[in-house]
Formats: C-alpha cells, structure tokens, sequence
C-alpha cells in the first residue's frame, strides 16, 4: 500500500523515526521500509554490540518470518532450540516445545546476541530502513502528526529529526518513558543477575544441547541459574537473585558467580572444565514498566516499554510481538486511517505481558516449580504449559492465558496435596 501525503526529502525528514537498533526496532524497520516507508532507526551503540536476553522462544520465528528478517536469522547457524530442562535438588524434567497446545513453530535458537541483533538490522537496512549507529536522542516533541527527536551524533554534532511517527525500541535505555516521563515502578521484586560467557567443555552425555537449563538453588529457592549453550561449544551461564543474598559472598561478581554455580550440583557438574571467555557482568533494576505505551505520534516497543524478569526468555518474543503489532497499525495511520492504539495496540500486547508475569510470579513463589516437577501431570496440561513457555501467550484458546492466575493456583495445589490430583484438576477446570 503506497503511503499518502509523501514527506519531503532530506536528512532531517522521515516517516519512521525508530529509536534502536535491536530486535524490535529491526523488526519494525524492516516491516515498515518493504511497504515503501521512509524508516531511520537511530542506535546509540556500534554494533555488533554484546546484549543478554540469548535464549528465544519459538513463538519468535513467526514474527520474524512475517517481518521479512526470519532468512537474515537463519544464516547465522546459531543453535538449535527446542524447550527447556529443570533441574532442582537432584531432580530434573524438562518441558519440549514441540509438544505443545498452540500451533505454530515448535523450535528456536539460543543465539549470541551480538551477531544475531546484527544480522536483523542489516536485513533491516537491506529492506531499505537507513541506520545510523553512534547517535544519541537527547530530547523529543510530542505531536500527532510532526513528532521530532533531537539526535547527537557520534561526531558530536546535533540535529533535528522531524518525523511522522516514533517508534520507541531503545530497550533497557527507555528513552522516550524517561524523556516523557511514562515510568512508573514495576509490580515485580528488584533482583540482581550476574552473568558470563564461557567454553563450556561439557561432555555429559546427559546433557542437552537443545535446551536451556534453568536450575533452581538447593536452599534458597528464589535463587535460579540459566545455562544457554551456543553453537561452538560455548555458553553463556547467569545466576539470578536478590542482590544483598548475592553480595554476601565473595569479593567480586566473578567469584559470587561460581560460588552460587558450584552449590548447584547439577551446574557444578556440568561446568567443572568451564572456562570464562569474558568478564562477569551484571544487570540489576531491569524490571521496570511505563504509564502507557503510546501517545500523541509514538509508541513504545518491548523493554522500552515494559520488561518482567529473564526467568522464562520473554524480553525478545515481547519485543517482536510489540513491533509486529505496531506496525500494520502506523501505515494505516500514515495512510490517513483512524488507528485507536489503546485497543489495537497497548491492550492486547499487555494481555500477553500479564500472561508472562502470571507465570514469572508463579515461578517465584513457588508454584510453578511445584508444577514443573510434578510427574504425573495429563499430557494435555503439559501442552498448555509448553505453549505458554514457548511464548505463545496470546493464544485465547489456552486456558492458562485466558485465566493465568487461578489456573496456576489451582494446579499447584493439586501438586502439592496428592499426585493423583493433577487428572482430577484436569477433569474440573480444562
């Protein structure tokens, strides 16, 4: 469809201002550009640039596929994924992704982010979007139609970028919740992660490589681990917490890493020859939520907007979705359409959200882990539980979205009282 009322030509003048270059802002880019829009996506960083958030979820691979960018991903071999493996106290179970409630794709990858953000926004700039990397956005105007960001660029000279839309998907920076001042606190408890990459030198014949391992610490249940293997017998492996818990030990962030790996026995088997091949970083205060997610001329994509916890790897499946979601919606706003971006946008992308946080909570308190354990669950709650985990959390016709909360109540409390229960559940409330 050919957008209406062309803007004028120049450097200061575009139709989509996109604030970042990492998934979202790529997805978007290269959705809006191959329908014939000027699109100018304006990254602070250099890329390849490292970023965590390495484990996707399946529901990832039809948003990039309608994007155009799932070939660009492709090509980069990263590693299979196809669900994610528990382990606790010496038990382990694991949830595949290809047996699950939802159609659709049951596989990923894990992916080192660094090259998988680069190949999406040069699939972006091949759609036709032109990306400037080094540039900082240091002030924005509100406008229905004429909304403008003020850019210093990485020679230090500053402009003025006038456009027709912003679209916001600047990630953990949030610039526009912080230049219009739409943060607000998040519902979810502060916590810390530290995190590294290493070669793993795993040779447990056990271990699968398709999966992330998220293991949970022995006697401080809120305390869990995540081990991603990558392609080329490395892995990036993190420790997640409250951080006074996590700073009671050791004299940096590398040694409080290993301490908290090595109480984990199954961890501390399978990284016994690891060797870290960068230092230890870490991530705090990442949990954050705005006001609103859309306003006069602009919307906010994936963690620009609103992050949960990196419990379940949904930053990068949100931020997709997001972007998916506000694009169709911009072009037919450019195209003189009246777009109501409350009900066609922010309300059903947080339907999604509340359906991960529902989940994030349960893992957190308890009650998820109760349920993931469990043995004796029917094959078809397992399925609703894999869709959910595979990130189809849109999916109304999944029972554990359209009632998250209750659902998970009630299941975790047939776990807990007998085995059997769980079919009795089953019979009552699905």
């Amino acid at each position: 469809m050919e957008v209406r009322q062309a803007v004028p030509q120049g450097e200061t003048v575009t139709d989509v201002a996109i604030i970042g270059a990492g998934p979202s802002g790529a997805a978007a880019a290269a959705w809006l550009a191959r329908r014939g829009m000027a699109v100018r996506v304006i990254e602070r960083s250099h890329f390849p640039r490292f970023s965590i958030g390495e484990s996707l979820l399946p529901q990832c691979m039809v948003h990039l596929e309608a994007c155009g960018l799932l070939e660009a991903a492709r090509s980069g071999n990263f590693q299979v994924k196809n669900g994610a493996a528990f382990t606790w106290r010496g038990r382990d179970t694991a949830i595949d992704f290809r047996d699950k409630f939802t159609p659709g794709p049951g596989t990923t990858w894990q992916v080192e982010r660094a090259d998988f953000d680069q190949r999406l926004i040069e699939g972006a700039r091949h759609s036709g979007a032109e990306v400037e990397f080094g540039s900082t956005v240091d002030a924005f105007v509100a406008d229905v139609e004429r909304p403008r960001l003020t850019i210093t660029d990485a020679r230090g000279e500053r402009s003025t970028l006038e456009a027709r839309f912003v679209l916001d998907a600047s990630g953990y920076g949030r610039v526009l919740a912080r230049l219009a001042g739409l943060a607000r606190p998040s519902s979810l408890e502060p916590r810390c992660a530290l995190f590294t990459h290493v070669e793993d030198r795993i040779d447990c014949s056990r271990h699968d490589r398709e999966k992330i391992l998220i293991g949970i610490h022995p006697d401080l249940s809120d305390i869990w681990y995540w081990l991603i293997p990558f392609r080329d017998g490395r892995a990036s492996v993190g420790v997640v917490g409250n951080r006074a818990v996590l700073e009671a030990v050791g004299n940096n962030d590398s040694e409080r890493l290993w301490h908290f790996i090595h109480a984990e026995p199954r961890l501390a088997e399978l990284l016994a020859k690891a060797e870290a091949v960068r230092d230890t970083g870490r991530m705090e205060g990442y949990s954050a939520d705005v006001e609103r997610l859309h306003g006069p001329g602009f919307a906010l994509l994936g963690n620009a907007g609103e992050f949960l916890d990196p419990v379940f790897s949904s930053g990068v499946t949100i931020a997709l979705d997001s972007a998916l979601r506000a694009a169709p919606l911009i072009e037919r706003q450019l195209n003189g359409e009246g777009v109501d971006w409350d009900t066609e946008f922010e309300q059903p992308l947080r339907r999604g959200i509340a359906t991960f946080r529902e989940f994030v909570d349960a893992w957190y308190d308890g009650r998820l882990p109760r349920i993931i354990f469990n043995e004796r669950q029917t094959p078809r709650i397992r399925s609703m539980i894999s869709s959910i985990l595979a990130g189809y959390a849109w999916d109304t016709a999944n029972p554990f979205v359209t009632a998250s909360r209750r659902r998970l109540d009630s299941l975790a409390e047939a776990c807990a009282d007998e085995p059997d229960n769980v079919a009795t559940f089953a019979e009552r409330n699905l």
